[in-house]
């Protein structure tokens, strides 16, 4: 059998944590660097909204209240613009055209993609965005507390209002727990002679 060879290369010492995260960040810092140019923008102003620039178009759409997933795809293939692209590296001119086109999105979409169909007051499909879509929602919960629908005492007397099960769940605000018979016999008594003794 042959002997084993001894190689020349020393093994290396272990890295410390210090040093691996240093590591680490350099090759972070390295990548940022390539992708971002001077006129990229870390914070992007759409539709009343701040977005972080370093997110994807489609990611950063959904920074916008009212825009998830589906909305936000159907906003970024309307305008032609890569999915994956960060959105801070827009320029100027291509975030003013997303903004027109997300806030003209009740004018392409079909009506099942639309946030509210058939408005109480006027009838007509709309597409509502920020701080819209919590007025009009309150708007709607006060409209069904006045006239004491069934949803709208359900929403007064904060319980669950899509008929949910209250029995086991939603038990928030009261006291839970069990007491036994004999704990609630026994402080009874000391109760009483608390009451005599104050006497």
């Amino acid at each position: 059998m042959a002997a084993p060879v001894a190689s020349n290369k020393k093994a290396a010492a272990p890295k410390t944590v210090a040093e691996e995260k240093k590591a680490t960040s350099n090759k972070k810092s390295g990548a940022k660097t390539k992708t971002e140019g001077e006129n990229f923008n870390y914070i992007v102003r759409l539709a009343n909204t701040d977005i972080d620039g370093q997110k994807h178009t489609v990611i950063g759409l959904q920074s916008i209240k009212g825009v998830g997933k589906r909305v936000s795809q159907i906003i970024a293939r309307k305008a032609n613009i890569d999915a994956t692209a960060k959105i801070g590296s827009l320029s100027d001119d291509k975030i003013s055209e997303l903004e027109k086109i997300v806030i003209s999105y009740v004018e392409y979409a079909p009506s099942w993609a639309v946030n509210r169909q058939m408005d109480y007051e006027s009838g007509a499909d709309m597409h509502l965005f920020g701080n819209d879509l919590d007025i009009i929602q309150k708007d709607d919960i006060n409209r069904m507390q006045m006239i004491r629908s069934y949803r709208g005492v359900r929403h007064e007397t904060h319980h669950k209002v899509r008929g949910q099960r209250t029995r086991s769940n939603g038990r928030k605000g009261l006291a839970v727990g069990v007491m036994k018979k004999n704990a609630v016999a026994g402080a009874a008594p000391a109760d009483d002679a608390a009451a005599a003794a104050k006497k």
